[in-house]
């Protein structure tokens, strides 16, 4: 009897961990109000404000970053400025289940069909290119969380853009502490200019 007792509590003790684990997004939608102004109430971004549609991006990939401005692995390098604007922001959640909240609540945002905003890429030759990126974001740059790749659809044009130059130039993947930004910042180097990123991002856009 004893023994049932405490595999009783056991259990019950795993089952509320799993429970406050869960994100609870009625909490996360009070939570949200700090990233309306950027993200918008829709998440879809803004790009006058340098935010990119968070709406349809997995939670993994969320909960990773956001982590990672809240403990300075990025948005720190003061090249880093739109990082730098983000950071403060990701502050406000004060703990693991806040974080867990927002990311309840964005993904019941549903993402918004993204209108091209880069010219003058050749999404034949970035065709050949993207063969650099297919091993970790996959044939439709659906992502794969198993090697911590996030989907590439979905993104802006011009946010890719960004962020491929913050790689290329180790603003963004040269802290020790981010595992897998490390890894990104060399892919991003075989871009050899701003040109071969406009065409693997045409290639991107042609992915669904």
């Amino acid at each position: 009897m004893k023994r049932f007792t405490f595999g009783l509590i056991c259990m019950l003790m795993l089952t509320g961990a799993t429970l406050w684990a869960a994100g609870d997004a009625t909490k996360g939608k009070t939570l949200y109000t700090t990233c309306i102004t950027c993200h918008g109430a829709d998440g879809a971004g803004n790009k006058a404000l340098n935010s990119p549609q968070i709406a349809g991006q997995e939670d993994w990939y969320l909960e990773r970053q956001l982590k990672n401005f809240k403990s300075g692995v990025r948005g720190s390098n003061p090249k880093d400025t739109f990082g730098m604007q983000m950071r403060p922001m990701a502050m406000t959640l004060t703990n693991d289940q806040a974080i867990q909240d927002v990311i309840a609540y964005i993904k019941t945002l549903k993402p918004k069909k993204l209108e091209p905003t880069l010219t003058g890429g050749d999404a034949t030759r970035g065709k050949s290119l993207y063969a650099v990126c297919v091993t970790c974001h996959g044939a439709n740059a659906e992502g794969n969380k198993a090697l911590n790749a996030p989907k590439l659809t979905g993104l802006q044009d011009w946010y890719q853009l960004q962020q491929l130059k913050l790689f290329k130039n180790r603003v963004r993947g040269a802290d020790p502490k981010d595992t897998f930004g490390m890894q990104m910042a060399p892919m991003a180097m075989t871009l050899a200019n701003e040109q071969a990123m406009k065409d693997v991002i045409a290639y991107i856009k042609t992915l669904k």
